[in-house]
């Protein structure tokens, strides 16, 4: 008999909760007998303690369908009433090639993949990078650019810890002209201020005119605009030569476009360069996020902050590339790193990048010219109307005398928005979305019009020092002009790659879970995309609206009282927070507690922001269970005494577990007057069990490109809000252009990287409290079924009280590597022939694999993930019996390439062996494009941008 489904049922849609979580109730049932336990329940009951645990749900509303939850986002978009922005100020109208929006912003080969730590099988974004490199030093005249940081105002803070490390002058001053982004005056305050460097923002003369000859004295580095934040654009070379001959290391802020017409900060002879690449392609986003970018001279290579692309060879001599010095890293370097930087922004780079190839340097030069043109039109307008410019030279930006609040109101009501530099001081940006009718529109409110179309009357065209030399002169920027060849470029770097879209990514403490369609989707809405950081609040109230739920949101699942969403990246998360302890310690006049108490087992990023906020580090030991040693803590506790700051911790651990005595841990800081940070980078196990804010924490930071599903973009972007109870609300982040605070900002925008916070507001609407708790309790059995199917082959280093692990596992190779010289670069490459990307190697243990398998993953693919590492542990025994040498084995050789398999053969073992180690590798097998790369010989000959046109020609 037929039975009849209630129309309730048949009402509803689909669960989006099902979707995202991999297994199903059938399958984690099985999970659990493997497990040995009955329930979730009980395996939570022998995993998390339960002094932690909360009673009763999160006080989130529940789970929606994408229908519901993407109509309510519909309408908050609807509320950012957009005018025209030509604010300008750092951001910019632009226009974002199709091609490029549609083949990699909304690709999951492109925005799910992870940072190219494993070069092998990130070749494709590693080269499109290697481009992005390129662009930048082309443009700014330099010979050597990074992957790309945060934002330009984090730039210019890196800039100017570089500049301290290199200059040869022992005095702690950093002057800035004063002609600067206030933005980028406001984070390097906050910046240098623990570090006990003195900002000085002055004036400093350009052009014919040098500064006077004591204006450097005792400056370590200088910061120059070209363009000025008000456009103009000043000849700086007699100033840098002044500069350079105090001793002080010189930085320009400048602007792309600008620098594809006028004579870069290189050949100006600037030390280094930073700055956005935001207009080429990347929209606004009401802050980021963006990639910003700092280029040098390669004297100073190794101390450039950041990641850098290089140049090497694999074992078959071909060339390959590979992120090169990462000695200069947070995560080898710790507390002595050059920068607490890991998150760089990756996916936008890459953009930024492709656009540069789709215009090429004619196309560039067309759109630069046009955004002078039309600026040089309105300059001749207002100047034969008697208007008053502030500058003689400009690029896009024109500062006119007026009564700004008047103009700057009038443009409100014709659908403009300016900015109001001061009283008396009104300026506008130009760029490429800008029209002939835009222009007409600006002129009319100051009762000036143009005369024609072309430029008549000015004694000058206004950009000053012209560029002279060709620039953008490599293949790539030459041959992706049509939509057919940029498709099959993307497609076939795509192809070289690993990314979710393609297996599962086990990378310990990265959360690589399902980034899903629903969520990325409002991410390119204009309503959100096109939205200046600036704009006035009467355009931006869905915005603020959504990012205020947003922080509720946070603040529910973290148990703190506040969040600020500014930081850009989890550092600067970490940054924040640790800043927010020190304002707080001396607002009590506590200007002693200075030591910070971090465990040997934490990641290094923890020890460099310390550093960073004039913090000094304390390693607290670990015991031989992986947990603190709670005996030494309390003993560099009662030693630091009075100094005592903070301790950070992370939770679960670093080395995968619930450690029992997290709320002692509390105490014991609580009591000699410190406070508790904990890193937020493994919430994704605590989400719906325990909340920090309610287990003794007082800050932590947290990661939405792992708990709450930004994409990792190949290595950014990143939101890392900071979480506080309310005795440290008042010293979150504040910023000079929207609500200030007793705290300096972190990032150029008040809200940081605004316009990928959709992303994580979706996730959680759609999720709800039950379906975030029952993706955390599906992470922790995941974990736990690997690692109970894994252990006899592998042993898994730490666990628990009793014997479980949290959300991720640790799996000790040393003493197979003792027994058989098999190492984990062999396993992790090895692992590449079946189609997986390798887990976290050598961390926080030498020797180890971390692995963590989220809750997206099906128990299909824990399983063949598990069959891959039995597999690969079948083949060291094969070494180990001497079967095959471990030198010519398939670990030693691997990964393997189609060109080695089909080409003479005389290793030891099959083809087959190499190329499909397990029949499932016949159904969608992964070749790498390249065999395992000399990173040592990449780092002897750094090279790190293409090669010109000529060398491709004669290639070919």
């Amino acid at each position: 008999m037929h039975t009849r489904t209630p129309l309730a049922d048949l009402l509803g849609t689909d669960d989006f909760v099902g979707r995202h979580i991999g297994p199903t109730a059938l399958e984690q049932a099985h999970m659990l007998s493997v497990l040995g336990v009955d329930s979730v329940e009980s395996l939570l009951a022998q995993t998390v303690p339960a002094s932690i645990r909360m009673q009763g749900a999160l006080p989130l509303p529940a789970s929606r369908t994408v229908e519901s939850v993407l109509g309510e986002l519909r309408e908050l978009a609807s509320r950012n009433h957009r005018r025209t922005s030509l604010i300008g100020q750092g951001y910019y109208g632009t226009i974002t090639p199709p091609v490029i929006q549609r083949n990699v912003l909304e690709n999951p080969a492109w925005y799910t993949a992870y940072t190219p730590y494993q070069p092998e099988i990130s070749q494709g974004r590693l080269e499109t990078l290697l481009n992005f490199q390129t662009m930048i030093g082309e443009l700014t005249g330099f010979p050597l650019a990074n992957a790309s940081l945060l934002d330009e105002a984090t730039a210019a803070a890196e800039a100017m810890t570089m500049a301290r490390r290199t200059s040869k002058v022992t005095g702690d001053r950093f002057m800035v002209h004063h002609d600067t982004h206030p933005q980028t005056i406001a984070v390097l305050r906050t910046r240098a201020e623990p570090i006990g460097v003195e900002i000085v923002v002055g004036e400093v003369v350009g052009g014919i005119d040098a500064a006077a000859p004591d204006t450097f004295d005792g400056c370590f580095g200088v910061l120059l605009s070209l363009p000025t934040s008000s456009g103009a654009m000043p000849d700086w070379r007699s100033t840098i030569d002044q500069a350079h001959a105090a001793g002080a290391v010189v930085v320009v802020a400048t602007d792309l476009l600008a620098c594809v017409l006028a004579t870069p900060p290189g050949q100006l002879g600037a030390d280094i360069a930073i700055g956005s690449s935001q207009r080429f392609g990347v929209p606004m986003g009401f802050g980021g996020p963006h990639a910003a970018f700092i280029a040098t001279s390669d004297a100073l290579a190794r101390s450039l902050p950041g990641r850098l692309v290089g140049v090497s060879t694999d074992t078959e001599g071909r060339p390959a590339l590979r992120l090169a010095l990462q000695t200069r890293e947070q995560h080898i370097r710790r507390e002595k790193a050059t920068s607490n930087i890991c998150t760089a922004q990756v996916l936008l780079a890459n953009m930024a990048g492709l656009y540069a190839s789709w215009h090429g340097p004619e196309g560039l030069t067309r759109i630069a010219e046009r955004v002078h043109r039309l600026t040089s039109l309105a300059a001749a307008a207002l100047t034969a109307s008697g208007a008053t410019l502030r500058n003689d030279s400009w690029f896009d930006t024109l500062s006119v005398r007026c009564d700004a609040t008047a103009v700057v109101a009038a443009g409100h009501a014709a659908g403009l928005d300016l900015r109001l530099l001061d009283a008396a001081t009104v300026a506008f940006s130009f760029d490429e979305t800008t029209t002939l009718a835009t222009v007409h529109a600006v002129l009319a409110l100051f009762g000036a019009a143009a005369g024609s179309d072309e430029v008549d009357g000015l004694p000058s065209d206004g950009l000053g020092s012209r560029r002279t030399d060709q620039f953008l002169t490599q293949s790539v920027f030459s041959r992706l002009h049509t939509e057919t060849e940029m498709m099959r470029y993307l497609r076939r770097l795509a192809d070289k790659d690993l990314a979710l879209d393609r297996t599962m990514i086990p990378l310990g403490s990265c959360t690589m879970k399902l980034n899903a369609a629903a969520e990325m989707m409002p991410v390119t809405w204009p309503e959100f995309a096109d939205v200046h950081p600036y704009a006035p609040l009467d355009e931006t109230a869905g915005y603020r609206e959504m990012i205020s739920q947003l922080e509720q949101m946070m603040v529910a699942v973290t148990g703190y009282d506040a969040v600020s969403l500014q930081p850009n990246a989890g550092s600067q998360g970490e940054f924040a927070g640790l800043l927010a302890i020190r304002a707080y310690h001396r607002s009590r006049g506590d200007h002693d507690r200075t030591v910070c108490l971090i465990p040997s087992s934490a990641h290094g990023t923890n020890a460099a922001s310390a550093v960073m906020a004039g913090l000094r580090v304390v390693v607290v030991a670990c015991d031989e269970q992986g947990n603190i040693d709670m005996t030494d803590l309390a003993a560099r506790a009662a030693a630091a005494g009075e100094q005592l700051a903070a301790a950070m911790v992370t939770y679960p651990s670093t080395h995968g577990v619930f450690e029992e005595g997290i709320t002692d841990i509390c105490r014991i800081v609580h009591e000699h007057g410190g406070q508790v940070y904990v890193d937020g980078a493994n919430l994704n196990a605590l989400v719906g069990l325990a909340r920090p804010g309610a287990f003794g924490a007082d800050v932590s930071h947290l990661n939405l490109h792992k708990t709450f599903c930004i994409p990792h973009g190949g290595g950014g972007p990143g939101v890392g809000p900071v979480a506080v109870r309310a005795h440290l609300a008042p010293f979150l982040p504040g910023h000079p252009l929207a609500d200030e605070q007793l705290v300096g900002p972190v990032s150029a925008a008040p809200f940081g990287s605004a316009g990928i916070l959709p992303i994580s507001w979706v996730y959680v609407a759609l999720m709800g409290a039950e379906g975030l708790r029952a993706a955390t309790v599906t992470a922790i059995l995941s974990a736990n079924y690997l690692a109970a199917r894994l252990n006899d082959a592998f042993p898994v280093l730490y666990t628990g009280a009793q014997g479980r692990v949290g959300h991720e596992c640790i799996l000790d190779l040393r003493p197979i590597t003792k027994a058989t010289g098999v190492t984990v670069d062999d396993v992790a490459k090895r692992l590449m022939d079946y189609g997986f990307h390798a887990p976290t190697m050598s961390f926080p243990v030498s020797g180890t694999l971390m692995i963590e398998p989220t809750e997206s993953e099906t128990l299909h693919e824990l399983d063949r993930f598990c069959d891959a590492m039995l597999g690969i542990r079948a083949e060291i025994e094969r070494v180990a019996d001497g079967e095959w040498p471990l030198e010519t084995s398939p670990l030693r050789m691997a990964p393997h390439t189609a060109e080695e398999l089909l080409g003479s053969w005389d290793r030891p073992y099959s083809r087959e062996v190499g190329a499909y180690p397990v029949a499932a590798a016949r159904v969608s097998k992964y070749f790498p494009p390249v065999s395992r790369i000399d990173a040592a010989f990449g780092d002897r000959h750094l090279v790190c941008n293409c090669e010109p046109l000529e060398a491709y020609t004669d290639a070919h």
